[in-house]
């Protein structure tokens, strides 16, 4: 870096900030939106489920749409008192009417307000039993690609996830966590557990950053797990979450990393 000009170094790599939003409901605010679109470029916004209703689906996708932010499906579990996080049995017929039902909502609503839904991804308690358990991904995910065959499908990376989008040859791309804390087998560390959720934001930067040039999740006992990272998640939800965006995209910045929207890969 030529400290002369405050120019930034130029790594040749991308990646794609994104956060779970739109997961108000009625008068009970949850996050904020607003602050969130000025820093990510993907946005998935709940469909009713396990949060959010019409209304809000409505007004953060207009909010999206006029500042340029890629909008996503995220379909979660029927669990509005648990916010999507209890986990719950399903035959892998209803797994499939759930995903095409919430889909179905969230690309109507789009095209009435003349955008588009570019992506999905799961949220939640079905989430963390998709990456682990094949078939329920494969549920899920060929559900929607019967809605959308074009739709870009964002996985867990290096998780039973990435196998299942890879043995279907659909649009897909790789997603890490910038507030959470990973296993050795590259999914979540349970939430129940101390350190499994980071809120300090001059951690946060410094930890992604590293991710990104060294192509890896690195996992809490150091472990390295090479994988694709195309976006990394920032969770709405947090108290810190808008300060902790602005911190992991600054990292990235000053690293040379450019930040954009994931464009999909296949295989």
């Amino acid at each position: 870096m030529n400290q002369s000009d405050g120019r930034q170094p130029d790594t040749g790599k991308t990646v794609d900030l994104n956060a779970d939003m739109g997961e108000s409901f009625g008068p009970w605010n949850m996050g904020d939106d607003s602050a969130l679109l000025d820093v990510v470029v993907s946005a998935n916004i709940a469909c009713g489920f396990h949060a959010g209703e019409p209304d809000v689906m409505a007004q953060t996708m207009a909010l999206a749409r006029d500042n340029g932010v890629g909008i996503g499906a995220h379909p979660g579990f029927p669990d509005l008192q648990g916010f999507g996080r209890r986990k719950m049995q399903m035959s892998p017929a209803s797994l499939g009417n759930m995903v095409r039902y919430q889909l179905g909502a969230a690309r109507g609503m789009a095209t009435a307000l003349g955008t588009e839904v570019r992506h999905l991804k799961l949220h939640g308690a079905l989430s963390n039993m998709a990456c682990v358990d094949h078939a329920m991904a494969r549920a899920c995910y060929e559900a929607a690609l019967e809605v959308d065959p074009a739709i870009i499908i964002m996985v867990l990376a290096a998780t039973a996830m990435e196998e299942v989008v890879r043995d279907l040859g659909c649009n897909w791309c790789g997603e890490i966590f910038a507030d959470r804390a990973y296993n050795d087998d590259a999914t979540l560390v349970d939430r129940s557990l101390p350190g499994a959720v980071i809120h300090d934001p001059a951690v946060a930067g410094p930890r992604i950053l590293k991710m990104v040039e060294e192509g890896a999740i690195i996992t809490e006992s150091g472990k390295r797990i090479p994988t694709a990272i195309d976006t990394i998640c920032l969770h709405g939800d947090t108290p810190s979450a808008v300060a902790l965006a602005r911190a992991v995209r600054q990292s990235l910045t000053a690293g040379g990393v450019e930040v954009r929207q994931f464009a999909g890969r296949r295989g």
